[in-house]
C-alpha cells in the first residue's frame, strides 16, 4: 500500500537544498563573476538550513527530530540488518539515514556562515568579513575551502546509500521524495501537518540571513554583494 509519508514543505526543501548545494560547488568551480551568484547561493543555503532546522520541531511526523535521529543501539541494529540484507521498512529516514541528514545540515550551514567571513584575495568578501581581522578571515576561508570537502563525501554517502536502497532493496526514495507516498507493506498512519506551519520558519530563516547580512554591512559599508 501507498502511504504519505513526505509532507510538501520537506519535498520542496529538499529539493532546494540539493540544488542549491549543486549550484553552490558549480559557482566556486568556475570562479569569476560566477562568485557573485555563489554568495547568494551561500544565503539561500543558510536560510535553507534555518528552515529545516524549524521544520524538524514543528513539521509533520517524519520530519521531525525527535522521529528520525534514533539512539546508537537502534542504529547499530539497522546497520546489521542492512548487512545481512534485510532491512526492516521504515516510513521516513532510517536509523542511519537520520543522523546522516543531520550531519548534512550541520555542515551546510557551518559552511555557510564561514563563507560569511572569508576572501578571495581579489573582489570578493562575505559580509560578515569586516567583523574580523584579515588573517582570521584567511583562517576561515582555509576552513572553507576544507568544508567543501566534507560536504563532498556527504554527497557522495548519500547518494551511494541513495544507489544502495534504489538497486539492491528495490526502496525508491527519490520518486517518494518528488510525490511523497511510499510504498509499504505494514499499515502506517504519518501525522502530517498542514503546509501553511512552514510559513513563520520560512520567514524566520529569511529574518536571520537578512539580519546576518545587514549587520556585517553596518561594519563594512563599501560591501556590495
Amino acid at each position: 500500500m501507498r502511504v504519505k509519508v513526505w509532507d510538501l514543505p520537506t519535498r520542496v526543501f529538499h529539493w532546494l537544498f540539493a540544488g542549491t548545494v549543486l549550484a553552490q560547488f558549480a559557482t566556486a568551480w568556475l570562479g569569476g563573476d560566477a562568485m557573485f551568484w555563489h554568495v547568494r547561493l551561500g544565503y539561500a543555503a543558510l536560510a535553507l538550513v534555518i528552515f529545516r532546522l524549524y521544520w524538524g520541531f514543528f513539521g509533520s511526523e517524519t520530519a521531525r527530530f525527535r522521529h528520525f535521529l534514533r539512539p546508537p543501539p537502534e542504529v547499530i541494529a539497522y546497520a546489521k540488518a542492512l548487512i545481512r540484507r534485510q532491512p526492516p521498512e521504515v516510513p521516513g529516514h532510517n536509523p542511519m539515514g537520520g543522523w546522516a541528514v543531520l550531519a548534512m545540515l550541520l555542515a551546510v550551514g557551518a559552511q555557510a556562515l564561514l563563507g560569511m567571513f572569508s576572501n578571495d584575495d581579489i573582489m570578493i568578501e562575505g559580509p560578515l568579513y569586516g567583523l574580523v581581522d584579515k588573517s582570521t578571515s584567511d583562517a576561515l576561508t582555509g576552513w572553507h575551502k576544507t568544508g567543501a570537502v566534507v560536504i563532498m563525501i556527504l554527497v557522495g554517502l548519500h547518494l551511494a546509500a541513495i544507489a544502495t536502497h534504489e538497486w539492491l532493496f528495490r526502496e525508491r526514495l527519490v520518486p517518494a521524495m518528488v510525490h511523497g507516498a511510499k510504498p509499504l507493506q505494514q499499515p502506517v498512519t504519518v501525522k502530517l501537518v498542514p503546509v501553511w506551519r512552514a510559513i513563520p520558519g520560512v520567514m524566520l530563516a529569511v529574518a536571520v540571513v537578512w539580519a546576518l547580512v545587514r549587520w556585517g554591512m553596518a561594519h563594512a559599508p563599501t560591501y556590495v554583494y
